[in-house]
Order: structure tokens, then C-alpha cells, then sequence
């Protein structure tokens, strides 16, 4: 499992990230809101611990964008702003639980793995997935963009319901091989290549928000600009 903190002191994220490897967890360190914003947005995390108070971009912001990047990451807030209306702020910015400072080790051990283990209990199957704009029906088999429908055959509507069930996270062609092809990839042909390309010139084309990212030597992501 890999955490990535966002905290200004310095004491107190060498305290944790400590704490956390004791624990075999893999911990990366962010030291204010913009190394913050470009490692998680650079990186797959499996949770991110965050403060609220930190230069450049602040705690809320930070999991604001999270958020609006449709990532689902598990965030948990740790701040030493702890009033009703500071933990509703939290919240409401997307905050997945909310811990004041100061606080003891083992219960901050705890909400993690409690968020860790709701994070990858199966989802229940939902009959409609989006993601801006784009829309899918499960049911009526059908794709909109923007109100406008988009006709897909079954491969790339296959393909496109994948993603979207791991909008902001990156999968790899040997992923979507397995998961949509059910077949061991063979690095000889380009056909998973060739169906974003499909995709692409069907639900991004003509519009300004791009929302299927290529991510060199790793594979693709379903992600809002």
C-alpha cells in the first residue's frame, strides 16, 4: 500500500511516515500543497493524508482538485483545526474522515486502515457511470457527451465502461488485455492502441475537455483536464 502525506512540519511527517513504514507501508512525503498537488497527481496513492494549513495551496484546495480530477483516492484530513464548522469544511471539499491534531499514533493507524479496507471492498454495480460531461447507461447500453448521444460498438463500449469504473487511475495495457480483451496481452499487436484511438475520436473530439490521457510506459487514464 502506498500513502502519500502533505504536511508542512516537517517533525510531524517524519513522525508519521516512520510510524507508517514500521507498519510495511510505502510512504512519499509532500512538504506544501504544490509538491503535494504534482506527486498525487503524478503517482497512484492508495490513500493520502492531508493538513490543512500549508503554503502555496491549502489542504482543502488540494482535496478539492483531488476531487474534480475524479480520483477516488481515500483522503483523510489531520489538522489542528478541529471545531464542528472545520471538520464540515473538510467534508465538504471531499474529505474521507478527519482527525485532529494531536493525536495518538495507533487510532490514526486504525483510520487508515479502516479507509483502506472500505477502499477496496467491491463497489456496488451501478447502472449509470460518468464522468463531466460523458454519461453511460448500462441498461440502454447508451453513451452521451454533453447531451449528445455517441453510438459505440460493443468492444469499445466494453472498453469505455472499463474505464470509466477506474476513472482517475491509471490502467495498463496488460490491465485492459485482461480485463476487456480476457486474453494474456501480446506485446506484438497494437489493437488496445488502436480502440482508444477510437474512443478518443468519439467522445473527445470537438470537445475542449480532453478526458482520455495517455501516460507514457504505463497505459491510460479516464481523467477530467
Amino acid at each position: 500500500m502506498k500513502i502519500l502525506i502533505v504536511e508542512d512540519e516537517p517533525k510531524v511527517g517524519s513522525f508519521i511516515k516512520k510510524g507508517l513504514e514500521e507498519q510495511a507501508y510505502e510512504v512519499d512525503v509532500a512538504f506544501d500543497g504544490m509538491i503535494g498537488k504534482k506527486m498525487v497527481l503524478g503517482n497512484f496513492y492508495d490513500l493520502v493524508i492531508l493538513d490543512i494549513n500549508m503554503p502555496l495551496i491549502n489542504g482543502l484546495e488540494l482535496c478539492r482538485l483531488i476531487r474534480e480530477q475524479g480520483l477516488r483516492i481515500p483522503v483523510l484530513m489531520l489538522t489542528a483545526m478541529g471545531t464542528t464548522d472545520d471538520k464540515v469544511f473538510g467534508f465538504e471539499a471531499g474529505a474521507d474522515d478527519y482527525l485532529v491534531k494531536p493525536f495518538e499514533f495507533r487510532e490514526l493507524l486504525a483510520r487508515i486502515r479502516a479507509l483502506l479496507k472500505r477502499s477496496q471492498e467491491p463497489s456496488q454495480q451501478t447502472n449509470v457511470l460518468s464522468i463531466d460531461d460523458l454519461c453511460m447507461d448500462l441498461d440502454e447500453k447508451s453513451l452521451k457527451r454533453a447531451g449528445n448521444k455517441i453510438d459505440l460498438t460493443a468492444k469499445e463500449f466494453s472498453l469505455l465502461e472499463y474505464l470509466l469504473r477506474n476513472q482517475g487511475r491509471v490502467v495498463s495495457r496488460v490491465d485492459i488485455a485482461e480485463k476487456v480483451w480476457e486474453i494474456n496481452f501480446d506485446t506484438g499487436t497494437n489493437v488496445i492502441d488502436v480502440y482508444v484511438n477510437f474512443l478518443r475520436r468519439k467522445i473527445d473530439k470537438g470537445y475542449s475537455r480532453k478526458l482520455i490521457h495517455t501516460v507514457v510506459g504505463m497505459g491510460y487514464v479516464l481523467k477530467t483536464e
